[in-house]
């Protein structure tokens, strides 16, 4: 996110760098000074639209989109980051929530019809994903960005001559890392096409091409990368994020980045990275682990209770300025501590183990069961590459569950292998009733999680229920 203090060091980077390599894109490289001129020449975009007036700058990866953000924030401006794959209507309702009246790509500005919004100062709007229910608008602060770029380039050694991988889409919380901290620290960003970010042996190339210093992504891109066999001696920092890597995974990231030290980064669009976990591949089930130097929490029961199992509650230096729903804001945050709605267990070391979430809880035959739990286990079985569990209606049971599974390749896995596997560790209410096993991918969202969504809407199609 181009701060007003990320500007300051940007500017610092074209003064002192300017042919530097800042940005890698289709490949070429774009240096300091040509992304500094791109920004330039993008301010003329925004004549005639008022300064505290929000502008919406859809998603599309590139160096121009990139300077077209950092010229809005020279200009003083909030900006709206949506995807770039949202459709129209859902893009006119956004931009009519938060009174954006204009939408800006590298290529020109057009008219929305909504009526103006008032947001004075710089800053980005991000949107949550949505996946339990509309999508929230997050006002990020500068202040929190700032405090997180300022820890990410220490954390990472993101520096002159360093390169970041961003995989992530633009209007992820994930490019504060990969895109604007590696920029503000004067490191090089490596822009993944978004039209290739399925495609393993083209993001094996672009490793070994850019040879990265950083790598940060979902577990879809290690499961991609890994598969094509590939090692990437250069990498020494790899970061694992969004969601949970099974443990046949991770040990193939040990090997295909033999020299990388291995994290699993927590955290949300809220509040940003919170927790931090040295990974060591031959430990399963990986914690989100230990808080970040500055990061508060909390573990709260469902009266409000501090307790060794909850919710987790967090208080951070990165943290958004809130939502734009002051509802929302009264529900989810109170006196900087943000309610993240992630379950949890803190463990004897300490150490903090992210369990499900409150939407994932469901009753099966009245018994509270949480279905992340139960997918937890179904992974740690040594024939699972990648596994899901939806509930699904039952008249009797109220729900049942059912796990489809992507077995690894050469097992023989079958239903009976796993409900043994299950019975060891897990209450019988939560085992799951049928089991779909095979050799396919499972479906993901744009995002790379499973999508989950498709998996139980497939089950009910085929009992009938749909």
């Amino acid at each position: 996110m181009p701060t007003r203090s990320f500007l300051t060091a940007f500017a610092a980077q074209v003064d002192a760098r300017p042919h530097a390599p800042a940005l890698s894109w289709a490949g070429a490289e774009v240096d300091y000074a040509a992304l500094d001129l791109l920004a330039r020449d993008a301010e003329a975009l925004t004549a005639g639209i008022p300064a505290d007036v929000p502008v919406c700058v859809p998603a599309h990866k590139s160096p121009e989109t990139v300077a077209l953000l950092i010229a809005c924030s020279r200009q003083g401006r909030r900006v709206l980051l949506p995807s770039a794959s949202l459709g129209p209507d859902a893009l006119l309702r956004l931009c009519e929530r938060v009174g954006c009246t204009h939408v800006l790509t590298p290529g020109g500005a057009r008219t929305t019809g909504a009526d103006p919004g008032s947001l004075p100062g710089p800053g980005l709007l991000l949107t949550t994903s949505g996946s339990t229910g509309e999508p929230k608008v997050v006002v990020l602060s500068e202040e929190g960005v700032d405090n997180f770029l300022t820890w990410a380039a220490r954390a990472f050694g993101m520096g002159p001559g360093a390169g970041v991988l961003n995989y992530a889409p633009l209007n992820f919380d994930l490019c504060l890392l990969d895109v604007w901290a590696a920029l503000a620290a004067g490191a090089r960003a490596d822009l993944v096409d978004p039209e290739r970010a399925t495609d393993g042996d083209h993001l094996a190339g672009l490793c070994a091409e850019r040879r990265p210093a950083v790598v940060q992504a979902v577990p879809l891109f290690f499961r991609l990368v890994t598969a094509t066999g590939r090692v990437f001696p250069d990498v020494r920092e790899v970061l694992l994020t969004g969601d949970v890597a099974p443990p046949a995974l991770l040990e193939g990231v040990a090997a295909a980045f033999p020299n990388a030290r291995l994290w699993n980064v927590y955290g949300c669009t809220e509040t940003n990275d919170s927790f931090l976990h040295r990974i060591d591949p031959t430990r399963s089930p990986t914690p989100i682990g230990t808080p970040i130097a500055g990061v508060e929490f909390r573990v709260l029961d469902e009266d409000g209770r501090e307790a060794d199992s909850g919710e987790l509650v967090v208080r951070t230096p990165f943290r958004a300025e809130g939502y734009l729903d002051e509802e929302l804001n009264r529900e989810r945050w109170r006196d900087g501590w943000f309610r993240t709605g992630d379950l949890v267990r803190r463990d004897a070391a300490g150490l903090v183990h992210l369990t499900g979430r409150n939407d994932h809880q469901v009753k099966v035959r009245g018994v509270r069961t949480n279905t992340q739990e139960v997918e937890q286990v179904v992974l740690a079985h040594p024939g699972v590459l990648e596994a899901a569990v939806v509930a699904v209606p039952d008249e009797q049971a109220g729900n049942v569950l059912h796990a489809v599974v992507r077995r690894a390749p050469g097992s023989r896995l079958n239903g009976l292998d796993l409900r043994v596997h299950c019975a060891a560790g897990l209450p019988r209410t939560a085992i799951p009733g049928a089991f779909d096993i095979g050799d396919e991918a499972l479906p993901r969202t744009s995002t790379g999680k499973v999508d989950r969504n498709a998996l139980r809407a497939r089950r009910l199609a085929v009992t009938g229920r749909a």
